[in-house]
């Protein structure tokens, strides 16, 4: 019996988990294109997937095209926390099965790369550092440059109270006795509750007394450009911004005008709206912004995890025909048009 074709398009999976490719070996044939660019066209994906049953997916985009060309494809497993980049509906419809990386503690990384950042902008590090290394520490006047703030006592404000937003309420809370606010309509109160965070209703109301903002929301059709202009123009003046959640989320060319106004103190993202950046973005050349690549989740303990739960999921469905743990889709299973037929229903 043939075994299935398993393709990686992701850099990062398994990178640091070389007996789970051994695993993986056993029962597919593995096919590494990991050096696929990330706005590879859909010609250039098709030709990349074409045989394959199942694809370990890193950030490029699955349009229904791929999936009808490729019509061995039976499972895409997201090798991330967000799926945006796979049209999940024409997933559905064609019969097959999407996963992410949901459950695998994610979270705890992204929330400390949270904090690293709002540390950094807070404290000015990253300035300090060029400073020194440049030789100006033997000028002890120019010191005063790097004078931060204290995060005890601030209000930080979360777009977003998931899994990350409530493990960045924690730290805030514990580690750093802030004041912390959230908006999440899609929350219930108990959870607000038991983070001691205090629910806001309206985000013009948290944009408005938030000391840092920092974003930890899906990107939706309602959430692309939540804090546009019309938001950015409501905030405190001196506020430091964070994202590492998705760059559409915020419009970055208010951002860079509120910039350019010396509204913000500074602005630390992990994620643009486009990435990579192309040369042209202004946020690229603004003083007061830290851009880290999307590295949010990379820690080793995490890619584990992520590793180990992609693994997991493929398995179950094509090797054991069991429901995979972290399915998008689940009604796909009980669909008729199903791609992988000798599944059966758990």
């Amino acid at each position: 019996m043939r075994k299935f074709r398993l393709t990686i398009t992701s850099p990062a999976f398994c990178r640091f988990s070389p007996e789970l490719m051994t695993e993986l070996s056993k029962y597919f044939e593995v096919v590494e294109v990991r050096d696929l660019p990330v706005d590879a066209d859909d010609y250039e994906i098709i030709r990349t997937l074409d045989g394959s049953d199942a694809v370990v997916l890193g950030m490029h985009r699955i349009s229904r095209k791929v999936m009808e060309s490729v019509n061995a494809l039976k499972i895409i497993a997201r090798y991330g926390l967000g799926y945006e980049n796979v049209d999940v509906k024409a997933a559905t419809e064609l019969g097959i099965v999407v996963t992410y990386c949901r459950f695998t503690g994610e979270e705890v990384s992204v929330a400390e790369h949270t904090f690293a950042l709002i540390l950094a902008a807070a404290k000015k590090i990253v300035e300090a550092n060029e400073y020194v290394k440049s030789g100006g520490w033997r000028d002890m006047t120019q010191r005063i440059k790097f004078v931060g703030y204290e995060l005890s006592g601030k209000t930080l404000g979360i777009i977003g109270l998931g899994h990350i937003g409530r493990e960045v309420a924690k730290i805030a809370r514990r580690g750093f006795n802030m004041r912390v606010i959230a908006y999440d309509p899609y929350v219930p109160d108990e959870v607000f509750k038991e983070y001691g965070v205090e629910r806001i209703a309206d985000l013009d109301e948290l944009v408005k007394r938030s000391d840092i903002i920092t974003i930890h929301a899906a990107l939706t059709k309602e959430t692309y450009n939540l804090l546009n202009a019309e938001k950015l123009q409501k905030v405190k003046e001196g506020v430091i911004i964070v994202n590492t959640a998705r760059g559409g989320i915020i419009d970055e060319k208010a951002l860079v005008k509120l910039l350019k106004e010396g509204r913000t103190y500074y602005i630390a993202l992990d994620v643009l709206a486009r990435e990579p950046p192309t040369p042209d973005n202004e946020l690229l050349r603004l003083p007061n912004v830290i851009i880290t690549p999307h590295t949010a989740a990379f820690t080793y303990e995490a890619l584990r995890r992520m590793d180990e739960g992609v693994v997991d999921d493929i398995i179950k469905f094509l090797v054991k025909k069991e429901k995979p743990l972290r399915i998008v889709n689940p009604e796909v299973l009980d669909s008729p048009r199903i791609r992988f037929k000798e599944f059966y229903k758990v």
